[in-house]
C-alpha cells in the first residue's frame, strides 16, 4: 500500500498511512449496524406511543422526519461533529482527513457523502479503492479526502503544527525559493539560527551569494528578513508539492 507523505517545517517527511480497504468496510459494516438498530428504536418508539394515531398528517410527518433524519444522514452528520469519525471509524481507529493533512470542510464531507450512492453502484467505490494507491473511493477523491490510521492521523497533526507561521493564504515572495535544495535551506536555517557573535557576517555572506539568483527588484529586503522569507517560501512550495 502506497503512503501519501507530507514534508514538516523540520523537512521530515510524514508517512500517512491509509487505512485498508478491509478496515474501511468492517467500519461500513459497524455503521450499518448502528443505523440498523437506531430504525429498530424508532420503530418501536413510534410503534409503543402510538404516534401514527396523532391525526395531524402534517405534525406527523414532521415529527417522522425528526426521527429518521439521524439515519438517513448519519454518516454526514458524525463526520462533521465527531472531526472525521462515524462510530464504525471510531472502533476501527481511522479517520476522515485531507490528502495534506489538515481537517476537511462540511463541503469536503458533503461531496463525498453525496458520492457515497454512486460509488455503491456496481462495487464502483470498492473497485476504485482496491486499485487506488490511497485506498481512496471515488467521493473521497472528488473531495480531496482520504481515511488514515488514527495513530498515523494525531502524528500528522502535531508535525502540521511546525506550518502554524505560515499565516492562512500565506502568498510566497521568491517562487525561487522552489528550486532551492534541502541542503541549501538547511544552511540558511543554521545561519539564522547560529547564537554566536558571526551571526550577521554569515547571514551577509549567505545573502549575497543568494541575491544574484533572484529576480531584478525582488532582493530590496534586508539580509535577515530575505532568509527568512526564502526559508519560508521553500516550506511553502514543499507542502503544495507534497499535497
Amino acid at each position: 500500500m502506497a503512503d501519501s507523505t507530507i514534508l514538516t517545517g523540520q523537512y521530515v517527511t510524514i508517512d500517512q498511512m491509509p487505512a485498508s480497504v478491509g478496515e474501511r468496510i468492517l467500519a461500513r459494516l459497524l455503521d450499518y449496524l448502528f443505523i440498523f438498530l437506531y430504525l429498530v428504536f424508532v420503530a418501536t418508539l413510534t410503534q409503543r406511543l402510538r404516534l401514527y394515531r396523532l391525526g395531524d398528517e402534517a405534525w406527523i410527518f414532521i415529527l417522522y422526519f425528526l426521527l429518521y433524519f439521524p439515519a438517513v444522514f448519519y454518516s454526514l452528520l458524525m463526520e462533521v461533529f465527531n472531526n472525521g469519525q462515524s462510530l464504525g471509524k471510531r472502533l476501527m481507529n481511522i479517520r476522515v482527513m485531507k490528502v495534506d493533512g489538515s481537517t476537511p470542510t462540511v463541503s469536503s464531507y458533503l461531496l463525498r457523502w453525496l458520492l457515497y450512492g454512486v460509488d455503491r453502484l456496481c462495487g464502483i467505490g470498492l473497485f476504485i479503492m482496491i486499485f487506488s494507491s490511497k485506498s481512496q473511493r471515488l467521493g473521497d477523491m472528488a473531495a480531496g479526502t482520504l481515511v488514515v490510521k488514527e495513530r498515523n492521523y494525531r502524528n500528522v497533526r502535531v508535525s502540521l503544527r511546525e506550518f502554524d507561521y505560515l499565516a492562512q493564504g500565506y502568498q510566497p515572495v521568491f517562487p525561487e525559493a522552489a528550486d532551492f535544495t534541502l541542503q541549501q535551506i538547511e544552511l540558511i536555517s543554521r545561519a539564522l539560527n547560529t547564537p554566536t557573535k558571526d551571526r550577521s557576517e554569515k547571514i551577509s555572506q549567505l545573502a549575497g551569494k543568494i541575491r544574484p539568483k533572484l529576480s531584478p527588484g525582488q532582493s530590496t529586503l534586508n539580509d535577515t528578513f530575505l532568509l527568512e522569507t526564502i526559508v519560508k517560501d521553500f516550506h511553502y512550495y514543499a507542502l503544495e508539492e507534497s499535497i
